[in-house]
């Protein structure tokens, strides 16, 4: 006599988003390249702008090795557009399966949002790994700080995602809009620059960005000398919290109808 399994919600969304977790993994590295160039694109761009960088400040940019520098600017701002590209697609990718009844599409955003935030993770210890052993010298003064001010952008960039991921359902235009203010993003959030290179008096058009604050704070993290003037973790925070908080209220008061159109 065959025995059936009974098991509770929890245990059925966590089985969904791993199974979605999965196929995210096969889709996006089905290609010849694949994992290599998930890590070979940021590493290339690495190193490239550090050389430009180093040429102009000596290999060392306000306490912190110009290498460095430009890791943390250029990771962090990569894990928000990617968290936030991909997580806004993922209702369209991913429609398909939410016929079936187990499948919602909230389980398809954390999937592919915690997917994306792994392949950063890897690269980030693949760049220190390689740094170890090219007898690089690095620091880490505040790992547990560094790790919040990481986990905290990847909340925004996955909160934004899934906001426009909803927003695409209603008005597909919204995709459009979304090219648009992505791109001036690394302009605009520290990679190339610290907030010590920026006359004061034009700080308060920056400071709205929650990535500067995140790349800023996160330079001072791992070295403690790093000046964070200008930038506040308590706005970090509270720009993850309220972006996530509202983010869940719209998405629990519009999916099913999202999800219909």
């Amino acid at each position: 006599m065959t025995t059936v399994l009974k098991r509770n919600n929890w245990a059925i969304w966590r089985d969904v988003i791993f199974a979605l977790f999965v196929r995210e993994i096969r889709t996006g590295f089905n290609d010849k390249l694949g994992l290599a160039w998930a890590i070979f694109q940021p590493l290339s761009f690495i190193f490239l702008l550090s050389y430009l960088r180093g040429r102009m400040d000596g290999g060392e940019t306000h306490t912190i090795p110009t290498f460095e520098f430009m890791v943390y600017g250029m990771l962090l701002v990569q894990l928000f557009l990617d968290s936030f590209m991909n997580v806004s697609n993922s209702f369209k990718k991913n429609k398909a399966l939410f016929a079936f009844r187990q499948v919602q599409p909230i389980s398809s955003a954390i999937a592919v949002g915690s997917f994306y935030f792994l392949i950063k993770l890897a690269v980030f210890i693949l760049i220190f790994v390689i740094m170890y052993f090219l007898g690089m010298n690095f620091e880490i003064n505040d790992p547990l700080s560094l790790i919040f001010n990481v986990l905290q952008l990847w909340i925004i960039g996955f909160s934004l995602g899934l906001l426009f991921a909803i927003g695409q359902c209603f008005v597909p235009e919204v995709g459009k809009l979304k090219m648009v203010l992505s791109r001036p993003l690394f302009f605009i959030s520290g990679v190339f620059f610290s907030m010590q290179d920026i006359p004061k008096e034009y700080w308060d058009y920056l400071d709205w960005n929650p990535i500067l604050h995140a790349v800023e704070l996160t330079r001072n993290a791992a070295y403690s000398t790093y000046p964070t003037e200008g930038v506040s973790e308590f706005y970090l925070f509270s720009a993850a919290f309220v972006s996530l908080f509202f983010t869940l209220c719209v998405y629990h008061i519009s999916w099913k109808q999202a999800v219909s159109r």
